[in-house]
């Protein structure tokens, strides 16, 4: 993706970020036509359409005759371009907590997630680094930074996740052994972590049976919910870390059933 000229968001181009903040709107409203969003991000008509059948084209909205209405929530939630914009601030602060695991030479896993993204900021002073990735943002970012071994996952291209997967990536995936496994997921009960998608599902379970240590990068908007799809019980993690606006008692209960929990800084 391309970077922003202002310099606000550089994993998502202006249109980008505009489509996105669209999109949260129309599942905030639940149906809207495309004169209230017009009035709403003043942009002219030809615009809102444009961003509205790209929208569409990644299964995040659907349009009709007057109006635009969203997909389910967790196709919704599952897009790049609305993750990349959702709890900044707690992913870096996991981020932050995880890249003090972190040793020059070691060798890293990251998952398509954005919280696992938000590491790659944190790279330039623990090189040299061998990083495995199947996340296009990721490959790009990892690209053009020096001493560090890239080692890009492919596999099925999908356009809404901007990442590869399908088994030729689990396949790939399960050639390696990392040191570390950084990922996310969509939802987190007290016991498993969950993924509205089989075929993510697929790749992260793959990468889950690769690493030597798993760490899952949590949220405090993804505990107590599930997806359709279990991943794995959060007792195959080796360490989930939380952000400090998890409340206290969700965090105790994560560890009464077992999990070994840590709690990032904002």
């Amino acid at each position: 993706m391309s970077s922003d000229p202002d310099g606000d968001s550089p994993e998502l181009s202006r249109p980008a970020r505009r489509q996105a903040e669209i999109a949260a709107y129309v599942v905030k409203h639940g149906s809207v036509s495309a004169n209230d969003l017009v009035e709403a991000f003043g942009v002219s008509v030809m615009t809102v359409h444009r961003d509205l059948d790209e929208l569409e084209r990644q299964g995040v909205v659907r349009k009709y005759r007057g109006g635009v209405t969203a997909q389910p929530t967790s196709v919704f939630e599952s897009n790049v371009a609305y993750r990349l914009n959702t709890a900044q601030a707690e992913k870096s602060a996991l981020a932050r907590h995880a890249r003090a695991m972190i040793e020059p030479g070691m060798s890293v896993m990251l998952d398509d997630s954005t919280s696992a993204l938000a590491l790659i900021d944190l790279f330039e002073d623990i090189t040299p680094l061998t990083v495995a990735t199947n996340f296009l943002p990721a490959i790009g970012k990892l690209s053009q930074l020096r001493d560090i071994t890239l080692l890009a996952l492919g596999g099925i291209y999908s356009p809404s996740h901007d990442s590869f997967g399908g088994l030729p990536c689990a396949q790939a995936v399960e050639a390696l052994h990392p040191d570390f496994l950084f990922c996310s997921v969509s939802a987190v009960s007290p016991t498993h972590a969950f993924h509205q998608e089989q075929e993510i599902v697929l790749v992260k379970q793959a990468m889950l049976r690769s690493a030597r240590t798993k760490v899952l990068l949590v949220d405090h908007g993804k505990l107590q919910r599930t997806a359709l799809h279990k991943l794995a019980p959060l007792t195959d993690f080796d360490l989930v870390v939380v952000d400090e606006k998890t409340p206290a008692d969700l965090v105790e209960g994560l560890r009464d059933h077992g999990a070994t929990v840590e709690v990032a800084l904002l």
